[in-house]
């Protein structure tokens, strides 16, 4: 205490002798005067009077050194063992923290060879090696010496204070190198270090879902919420998720019961979300519930339409006549009349009831305000069943060879296109990233899978004799291939393929 007030007071002494001496200097003029005790006088030209002014505080800066250094010793010769080791000390602190600085200066700009210079300076100064290590692999990784990097972080796992440091820094590393398997381990040492950590429990969360653990995610999901990183209503619908993922894993693994409740659960937790309803419908139905599975599949119908809750609303009665399923969907039909989808399966349905009017009204104007590669196929086969030229029907299915597709799974994180929902993108890695819209620019090729209920048109038709077409029944869809479709009669139960580029020519 004592030695910083010197210090101080030194300082000021020095300050107010060069305000002095300029004052001195702007009132007598360019020239300097020194007289020592009165006898002789000394004159100096400005530039020498300022070497000789460097001179002389080079001389107290040495006498100052000179005088710590006596201060130290005479302490030592009083009994103080450790006073000139503390002064050595200080100085290589200095040192040290001074290249410490100038090493996260070269960092912070980008200059990771000058970073690692200055570190190593003073690394051999400082007693600290949790900070330099830390710079050390930062700047490692700078330059892109992942294997300096690695030993750097692997020095910070023997302290327990910078154990988590050492641990996300290598989790980091292994996520970079594709070693997800290491990363997971890695990630949960670290979630076990410093469980409110949002990066860490962001990491591992991502990882136990490409993992397939989903009980593993749901706890770490709970976590996000009781540390307040994840919002209670995004919570539920990731929860839900995970519930769904996690009952479809029981269903492979041939646990009925245990996937039924699974999904029931993954159904209340987030109602909207489309697999989960359809899921827990068939659940419904197998436990011969049909009326839990008419509201949860209505319920979520409300929320979005989609062509595979109406196949699940099929299954609720699968042996039922064409009119009579139609006037069973009234239920779910009615709940947003003006919706494509909806349009859609009505039309679907009074095809499959061969009432082509009733169809042709259900559709409206789809095919020409928001043309799709569905609408345009059931257009086809309405003209096919009222009797339309065959050109006609090959003109509309000329033009869903090449229309859009309409709404699929697409990915919020890279765009990706998915043929059935899945928890994480398989492009991307995305967890809960995938909904169901319409692409921006939508790819030109017909849809495949249960987004078509069914895809009906007529076979073609030969010079002697055309067939009369037939539609199959709304959930028994046969998968379409793009750019093919499938050409099916109920009477006969032939099938012919309509190759894409035939119909162009045609």
């Amino acid at each position: 205490m004592l030695w910083s007030l010197i210090k101080i007071l030194l300082f000021v002494a020095v300050v107010a002798a060069l305000t002095v001496g300029a004052g001195y200097v702007m009132e007598n003029g360019p020239s300097v005067v020194i007289a020592i005790s009165g006898y002789k006088e000394v004159e100096l030209e400005p530039l020498p009077a300022v070497l000789v002014a460097l001179a002389v505080v080079g001389i107290l800066y040495v006498a100052f050194k000179l005088l710590s250094l006596l201060y130290a010793f005479l302490k030592f010769l009083l009994g103080d063992e450790t006073a000139l080791s503390r002064y050595f000390d200080r100085n290589r602190e200095r040192r040290g923290y001074r290249a410490m600085n100038e090493a996260l200066m070269a960092l912070a700009s980008g200059e990771g060879r000058q970073a690692l210079t200055k570190v190593s300076k003073a690394e051999k100064l400082l007693e600290s090696p949790e900070v330099t290590c830390v710079i050390t692999a930062q700047a490692a990784e700078m330059i892109g010496d992942q294997k300096l990097a690695e030993d750097a972080y692997k020095k910070l796992l023997k302290d327990d204070k910078t154990r988590f440091v050492g641990i996300r820094g290598i989790m980091k590393q292994k996520l970079a190198e594709g070693d997800t398997d290491t990363a997971l381990k890695l990630a949960e040492k670290a979630y076990a270090l410093k469980p409110k950590h949002e990066e860490v429990q962001d990491t591992l969360l991502k990882l136990q879902a490409e993992h397939h653990d989903w009980r593993g995610a749901r706890k770490t999901l709970g976590t996000k919420l009781r540390t307040g990183t994840l919002p209670r209503d995004v919570h539920r619908r990731r929860d839900a998720v995970l519930a769904l993922s996690e009952a479809k894993d029981v269903l492979d693994a041939g646990k009925s019961i245990e996937s039924r409740e699974a999904a029931i659960e993954a159904n209340k937790l987030s109602p909207d979300l489309v697999p989960a309803s359809i899921m827990a419908a068939r659940s419904y139905i197998e436990k011969g519930k049909p009326r839990l599975a008419t509201r949860v599949l209505k319920k979520t119908w409300e929320s979005q339409p989609h062509p595979e809750l109406a196949v699940a609303f099929a299954e609720i009665a699968p042996d039922e006549d064409p009119k009579a399923r139609l006037k069973r969907f009234g239920e779910l039909t009615k709940i947003k009349p003006d919706h494509p989808e909806t349009k859609m399966l009505l039309a679907e349905l009074n095809i499959a009831a061969e009432d082509f009017p009733s169809a042709r009204r259900a559709l409206g104007d789809l095919p020409t305000s928001d043309p799709t590669a569905r609408s345009l196929s059931i257009m086809a086969a309405i003209e096919r069943g009222e009797g339309g030229d065959d050109a006609v029907v090959r003109g509309w299915l000329a033009k869903a060879v090449i229309a859009p597709r309409g709404p699929q799974w697409v990915c919020e994180s890279c765009q990706n296109t998915e043929p059935t929902w899945t928890p994480v993108c398989s492009n991307c890695g995305g967890f809960d990233t995938l909904s169901w819209r319409e692409l921006a620019k939508t790819e030109l090729a017909m849809p495949t899978g249960s987004e078509m209920l069914p895809l009906v048109v007529g076979k073609t038709p030969g010079p002697e004799a055309p067939i009369e077409p037939a539609v199959e029944d709304v959930v028994e869809a046969e998968e379409s291939t793009a750019p093919e479709a499938e050409i099916a009669t109920e009477e006969t139960g032939d099938t012919v393929t309509l190759e894409a580029s035939e119909v162009e020519k045609k």
